[in-house]
């Protein structure tokens, strides 16, 4: 490892942690080298980060330097960062999310039964979306598949455990029929 390399690491790294623009007589003093002899070697790293085709660059003034993402590699960064369009959750999703997460291990057959219409398009979406996952096949005949709730079902309603869903009770609802029998809501 030569000089250069080692200079180079310390600037890089304290351009690194401290994020923001830095006076060049500041790093000068910081590193132990004078100001001319500071500016030579951010020429010199900012060459070496070009041909490398690095994703990082300097970018230097007249009396700071930066650390910062090279602009070349920006559609990329966008891509990654930007998240993409997140469309509403259907009233049937919902209403599947829900199941999920108050009964977990849910199977098909489970969430159809409370609902009383099929689920196959619900379940894929938040399969699709993360939202949900194949946590293991049920010890019945047919050995049906369970769902489970993710952590980004957590995020997504802004909790940090199952343990912070409203309680069920909350959203029952009881009446009576014509026969007497309570009906649940």
């Amino acid at each position: 490892m030569n000089i250069d390399d080692v200079l180079f690491g310390e600037i890089e790294c304290l351009l690194f942690v401290l994020g923001a623009p830095v006076a060049i007589k500041e790093l000068a003093k910081a590193v132990g080298i004078g100001e001319y002899e500071m500016r030579d070697t951010l020429l010199r790293m900012n060459d070496r980060f070009a041909e490398a085709e690095r994703g990082l660059m300097l970018y230097v003034t007249d009396e700071s330097v930066q650390l910062v993402t090279n602009p070349s590699h920006i559609r990329l960064t966008e891509r990654f960062i930007s998240p993409p369009k997140e469309k509403a959750l259907s009233q049937s999703m919902m209403e599947t999310l829900a199941i999920v997460a108050y009964k977990q291990p849910a199977s098909r057959g489970d969430i159809e039964a409370i609902r009383g219409v099929r689920c196959e398009y619900a379940v894929s979406q938040l399969l699709k979306l993360g939202l949900i996952y194949e946590c293991g096949k049920r010890e019945t005949v047919g050995r049906p598949s369970e769902f489970a709730t993710t952590d980004a079902f957590l995020r997504l309603f802004g909790l940090h455990s199952l343990e912070e869903l409203p309680e069920h009770s909350r959203f029952m609802q009881t009446d009576a029929d014509e026969s007497g029998e309570e009906k649940v809501f």
